[in-house]
C-alpha cells in the first residue's frame, strides 16, 4: 500500500511539474509543499528558494491580507482570475493572474494550490503601446496630421446596399452619438470606423482602435481607464485609452469580449462623460466618441449574455451592419480587378485580369474570410503567377482542395448567360402549352397564366 501510494505521490508530481503554468502549493501553515519550474520562472526565483519555506519569507512584500494563498487558507473560498503585483526576495516585481483553489480532505482544509499566469511582459508591452499612442497622439495633434489611413472612399464597391450604407455613414459621422457596428471577420469594419472619423469634425483630433480580445481581462481596465499612483504595488499614474482619444474617436472592436463589470463601467462614460482611473477617487471628463464592433450579431451576444442590454441600447442609437462578401456577388470581381490592379504596381508585375474559370470559381466561393481573405488569396495568386492571366492552378492549396474548384468548374457549361438560359427555358414551356392545347391559342395562353396578345408576340419571336 506504502509502495502504491508512493508510486501515485510520484506521477501526480510528474504531472504537476509538465504543466505549462506554474503552480505554487501551500500547507495549512503557509508553508510551500510544492512548486514547479514554471512558477519559479514567473516569480524570478530558483525551486530550493521557496520549497519549504513560508511563502511571507518567500516574497517580503506579501502580507496575510494580500497573499491569495494565505486569505484562501482562512478563508476556505476559491478566488478566480485576480491579479497580484509583489515583490520577490531578490527585489524583482513580479505580476500575474492567479487563480487559487482551497485543499480538502473530508471536511477539513489541508492547504492551498495557486495556478498562475505570469503577465508582467504582456502588461509591460501593453503600457509601452499606450506610452507610444501618447507620444503619437501628441505629435500629431501638434502638426494637424489626420491619424486614420482610410477614408470611406477607400472602401470599394459597386453593390447597392452598401453604397447606401457608406452614404448613410458620411450623414452620420458629424454626429458625437456612438455607433454600433455588426459584421464578420474580414468585412472591413475598422476601416470603416476610420472613415467616419475622416469623415468627422474630430478628424483633427485622435483615432484610438482597441481589440477588446487582445488584452487579458485583468488589464483592460487599466489600459482603457489608466491608473492611479499606488493602486498597486508599483503602479503610476498613467493616462488610459479614453484620456489619450479625448477630443476624438475611441473604436473598441469586439466589444463582446469585454467583462459584463467592465462594460458596467464603459457606459457610465458614455452616460455622463466620466471616468475614474483604476485605484483613484477622483472623476475625469473626457470628450471621446465611442464606435464599437462585433463580429457577432447582437441579438446572439444579447442572448448569450456577452453584452449587458444597457449598454447596447446605449450604443445602438446608430447602427450599421457591413454585409460579408458573398451576399455582394457584383462586388467579388470588382474588387478581383482592383486589387489586380494594385497589386500590378506593388509588385511590378503586368497580370491582365483571371481567365474565364477562375472567375467562376471565385464567383461561387463562399469566402468566410470576406474582403480580407479575397485580398490576401490574389496576393498570394500575383506572386506565383508566370502568365499574363490568373490560373486556377495559381489558388492556394487550400482553395484548390476546396469542393467548388474540382474538375466540374474547371470545365464549366459553354453558356452561363441567364438571359439566354432563360429565353430557352420559356420557348420550351410555350412550344409544350401549345402542344398540349393542340395549337389553340387562348387555350395554352390560360395555361401559361399570360394574356393571348402576350402569347401571340412570342410565338411570333420564335418562328422568327
Amino acid at each position: 500500500m506504502g509502495e502504491l501510494t508512493a508510486l501515485t505521490q510520484e506521477v501526480l508530481t510528474a504531472i504537476l511539474k509538465s504543466i505549462d503554468e506554474g503552480i505554487h502549493v501551500v500547507n495549512t501553515e503557509g508553508r510551500t509543499i510544492f512548486y514547479n519550474e514554471v512558477a519559479a520562472k514567473h516569480d524570478g526565483m530558483d525551486i530550493e528558494e521557496v520549497l519549504g519555506r513560508h511563502i511571507i519569507h518567500a516574497f517580503p512584500s506579501l502580507t496575510e491580507e494580500s497573499s491569495t494563498l494565505l486569505k484562501v487558507i482562512k478563508t476556505g473560498k476559491p478566488i478566480y482570475n485576480q491579479t497580484q503585483v509583489y515583490v520577490n526576495m531578490h527585489g524583482a516585481r513580479i505580476d500575474t493572474i492567479n487563480t487559487t483553489l482551497p485543499i480538502f480532505l473530508g471536511e477539513d482544509i489541508i492547504g492551498a494550490v495557486e495556478i498562475a499566469k505570469d503577465y508582467s511582459r504582456m502588461k509591460l508591452l501593453a503600457e509601452r503601446l499606450l506610452d507610444l499612442q501618447k507620444g503619437f497622439s501628441k505629435n500629431n495633434n501638434k502638426k494637424g496630421i489626420n491619424q486614420v489611413k482610410f477614408t470611406l472612399k477607400d472602401i470599394k464597391t459597386i453593390h447597392p446596399a452598401f453604397i447606401k450604407t457608406k452614404t448613410e455613414a458620411r450623414k452620420l459621422a458629424m454626429s458625437d452619438s456612438p455607433i454600433l457596428i455588426y459584421g464578420e471577420s474580414g468585412t472591413g469594419k475598422e476601416l470603416f470606423v476610420q472613415g467616419i472619423h475622416h469623415e468627422s469634425h474630430r478628424s483633427v483630433r485622435p483615432f484610438v482602435a482597441q481589440n477588446c480580445a487582445a488584452i487579458p481581462e485583468t488589464l483592460l481596465e487599466s489600459i482603457l481607464f489608466g491608473t492611479s499612483k499606488g493602486s498597486y504595488t508599483g503602479a503610476v499614474d498613467r493616462k488610459g485609452l479614453f484620456e489619450l482619444a479625448d477630443g476624438g474617436t475611441l473604436f473598441l472592436d469586439e466589444l463582446h469580449a469585454m467583462p459584463l463589470e467592465l462594460q458596467a463601467k464603459l457606459l457610465r462614460v458614455l452616460e455622463d462623460g466620466q471616468l475614474r482611473r483604476v485605484g483613484s477617487s477622483h472623476n475625469i471628463s473626457v470628450n471621446v466618441r465611442v464606435i464599437a464592433a462585433m463580429n457577432v450579431h447582437p441579438q446572439i451576444a444579447l442572448q448569450e449574455k456577452m453584452i449587458r442590454h444597457d449598454l447596447y441600447y446605449r450604443l445602438n442609437v446608430f447602427t450599421f451592419s457591413l454585409q460579408p462578401l458573398r451576399e455582394r456577388g457584383e462586388d467579388i470581381m470588382y474588387l478581383t480587378d482592383y486589387f489586380i490592379k494594385d497589386f500590378n504596381k506593388k509588385l511590378g508585375k503586368n497580370i491582365q485580369g483571371v481567365e474565364k474559370n477562375l472567375e467562376l470559381f471565385l464567383s461561387r466561393y463562399q469566402w468566410p474570410g470576406n474582403v480580407r481573405e479575397l485580398k490576401h488569396t490574389l496576393e498570394y495568386m500575383m506572386n506565383v503567377c508566370e502568365g499574363s492571366l490568373l490560373q486556377i492552378d495559381d489558388l492556394p492549396i487550400i482553395l484548390k482542395q476546396y469542393p467548388a474548384s474540382a474538375k466540374s468548374i474547371t470545365n464549366p457549361p459553354d453558356n452561363l448567360s441567364l438571359r439566354k438560359n432563360m429565353e430557352e427555358i420559356e420557348k420550351k414551356l410555350i412550344l409544350k402549352a401549345m402542344d398540349l392545347a393542340h395549337g389553340n391559342i387562348n387555350q395554352a395562353a390560360k395555361l401559361l397564366e399570360i394574356p393571348r396578345q402576350t402569347l401571340q408576340y412570342k410565338l411570333k419571336k420564335i418562328h422568327d
